[in-house]
C-alpha cells in the first residue's frame, strides 16, 4: 500500500539509533526515547500561497531529516510504522 501525503505534509520512517547495552541492562521499548532522525518516504505537492500558486517542498524522498521527539502523527501501514508531519515541523536536513 502506498501513501501520498497532501499539501505540505511529509511521510517519514523513524531511524532507530543503535542500541548499546552496558552492564547487561536491557531497556524495554516502552522506556526508550523516540528517535529524532527519520528518512523521507513520501512528499506532498506543497502548499499554496495567497494567489493560489503552489510553493515547492524543500525536502525530497530519500533524505534524512531531524524532527522533534513528539512531532507529527504516528501511523501504521501493514507492519511498518510511519510519521506524518507538516514540512514546517522538520527541524533540518542531515547532510553527509
Amino acid at each position: 500500500m502506498k501513501v501520498r501525503p497532501l499539501h505540505d505534509r511529509v511521510v517519514l520512517r523513524r531511524i532507530e539509533a543503535e542500541e548499546t547495552v552496558r552492564g547487561g541492562i536491557i531497556i524495554p521499548d516502552t522506556a526508550k526515547e523516540k528517535p529524532q532522525e527519520a528518512e523521507v518516504v513520501a512528499v506532498g505537492d506543497g502548499k499554496r500561497d495567497e494567489n493560489g500558486k503552489r510553493i515547492p517542498m524543500d525536502v525530497k524522498t530519500g533524505e534524512r531529516v531531524l524532527i522533534g521527539k513528539y512531532s507529527g502523527t504516528d501511523i501504521k501501514i501493514g507492519d511498518e510504522e510511519f510519521v506524518i508531519v507538516r514540512e514546517d515541523e522538520i527541524l533540518g536536513v542531515v547532510e553527509k
